[in-house]
């Protein structure tokens, strides 16, 4: 879906094809016939931006093989779909029945990470619309933080953070040479995660900076940013004072618990305790009057990395409201006690979109977990999923019109 900016820019929206994940290219173009294009049709549009996922598999088949890569694009055609920007974050397995921490390998001090999100990089330059010239990426920011920021590791640390900031300029330098090959720039975007070493945009500002490449920025993800207690102004104010790129925005929500402490809040939300996706649960302790527990996170906050150890006794405290890395889908809040942070995304996009110029022309819906919900909320079937991803699409598309942007056909 595309729409004109007051000022004159187009802004892209799209969903992200996680949600349906596919290894091969065989299972990428089931996904375009029985989930991307029945989601098209419900909206009653001619054309449909996606955000492609590509596992390991499907982008060594697409970059070595010219003839699979135009059949990909001459598919995406056919079913009035259109491809701007890829989720290069996960690399392999995100469907399977335990992803967890393996979503954050390899990380970008593995030669493989730099060599995969290149391959993503040419594939995407050939996927872009006639009359498209820039593609963007988000990908993993940098690596998981181990037990390597222990006390006394320190150098260890940042001897990790230079080699993933070394991967990262050499692939700037790739991007560089494709976009002189090809007429089409692609950018990545660092995606802040809690539990990784970049954590919040707050920790993506040295990294970045230090790189100081254009084609090198961060991707907002709205659910991370809550999860984490930012304050969407706030971060986005400092990156572009600091003249961070935003290359591109997923839109997606957490899981909020305003009263933790209650024994009927802690029973719902154990029903978002499942076992394939890592739930990394935070609170604030400035907002807590009990000692803190839980483990302090590079954003001065308090976590876990999962919803169940969050539940356990007393890891976490509970006098303050608790957010979880849940995505939730975003026209559908959980039934109290619960709710999700939808007003932090519509805050988020306010400072996105919402003024003179667009800090970002990509913005992807990207809810996830739909299999992951609790029995009673999961789609039964595809069409059931296809109404859920169109019903979302569509309440990203009145925000968008609600900031003064205008839907284009």
């Amino acid at each position: 879906m595309r729409f004109r900016h007051p000022d004159g820019s187009t802004v892209h929206l799209a969903y992200c094809t996680n949600v349906h994940p596919a290894e091969t290219l065989d299972g990428v173009l089931a996904q375009l016939r029985d989930h991307c294009e029945p989601v098209r049709r419900r909206l009653g549009r001619d054309r449909l931006g996606i955000g492609l996922w590509l596992a390991k598999d499907a982008a060594h088949a697409l970059v070595t093989d010219p003839s699979a890569l135009r059949g990909l694009r001459t598919e995406l055609d056919r079913r009035g779909l259109e491809v701007v920007t890829l989720n290069g974050f996960p690399y392999e397995g995100f469907g399977a029945e335990e992803v967890k921490y393996r979503v954050y390998k390899p990380d970008w001090t593995d030669p493989e990470r730099l060599d995969h999100t290149t391959a993503l990089a040419r594939v995407l330059a050939a996927l872009l619309p006639d009359d498209v010239t820039e593609g963007t990426i988000s990908t993993l920011p940098l690596a998981w933080r181990t037990d390597l920021h222990a006390k006394g590791n320190e150098s260890s640390i940042e001897q990790r953070s230079a080699t993933a900031r070394t991967a990262l300029l050499t692939l700037a330098e790739r991007l560089d040479a494709l976009d002189e090959l090809t007429g089409r720039s692609i950018r990545i975007g660092l995606e802040p995660e809690p539990g990784c070493i970049v954590e919040t945009t707050a920790d993506a500002l040295a990294p970045l900076t230090a790189i100081a490449h254009e084609r090198i920025g961060i991707c907002v993800d709205t659910c991370h940013l809550a999860t984490s207690f930012e304050d969407p102004h706030t971060a986005l104010d400092a990156l572009t004072e600091a003249g961070v790129p935003v290359v591109k925005s997923q839109l997606s929500a957490a899981l909020h618990a305003e009263h933790p402490h209650l024994p009927e809040v802690r029973e719902a939300l154990a029903a978002f305790d499942e076992p394939r996706f890592l739930h990394q649960t935070r609170t604030s302790p400035t907002l807590n009057s009990v000692r803190a527990g839980g483990t302090p996170t590079a954003a001065g906050l308090h976590g876990t990395d999962d919803l169940g150890e969050a539940l356990k006794g007393d890891t976490l405290p509970d006098a303050a409201p608790w957010r979880a890395h849940f995505h939730v889908p975003l026209h559908a809040a959980p039934a109290a006690p619960l709710t999700s942070t939808l007003p932090v995304l519509k805050s988020a996009l306010t400072s996105l979109v919402g003024g003179p110029h667009p800090l970002t022309s990509h913005l992807e819906v990207e809810t996830y977990t739909w299999q992951a919900l609790p029995p009673e909320l999961r789609p039964r079937g595809r069409g059931q999923l296809a109404d859920g991803i169109a019903a979302e699409l569509t309440l990203a598309r009145d925000l968008l019109t609600d900031l003064g942007l205008k839907e284009l056909p």
